[in-house]
């Protein structure tokens, strides 16, 4: 994980539009144990990508529609194992996009999903560890 902690925890990059919104969606992420940076705007965004590294990037619905389709690419050219979740994509499905919530899912559905991201990064990192192992 970016942040070398081993536990299900996070480290978050939580993009939105509006900065209210996402100081108040930010605090349920904490709240569920993740580390997590605020960027409001794609430009913020993009300037987060370039000077940390995150296990996860949400991408949530006060953003435009074409910046949450546009910004995936963006994480994926900075990190490919960056995870990105996308808030309110209607049923869409971007290639480089790992999750996504519909709209109107509440902030609960979305740190479920969060959390289902986390097991299966750490599921990955103890498969790779085990094959590393076996090599040796």
């Amino acid at each position: 994980m970016a942040n070398g902690e081993s536990s299900g925890a996070l480290k978050i990059l939580y993009g939105e539009g509006n900065p209210e919104t996402a100081a108040s969606q930010a605090v349920s992420f904490q709240k569920a144990g993740h580390q997590t940076e605020t960027a409001v705007g794609r430009k913020a965004v993009e300037e987060a990508l370039r000077k940390a590294s995150y296990d996860l990037v949400v991408l949530g619905p006060t953003l435009t529609r074409d910046d949450r389709h546009h910004l995936p690419y963006m994480v994926k050219k900075v990190n490919i194992h960056t995870k990105v979740l996308v808030m309110h994509t209607d049923g869409e499905r971007h290639p480089y996009v790992d999750a996504n919530t519909d709209t109107g899912r509440s902030i609960t559905d979305v740190v479920n999903k969060i959390a289902s991201l986390a097991r299966a990064s750490q599921t990955t990192e103890k498969k790779m560890a085990a094959g590393a192992g076996a090599k040796k």
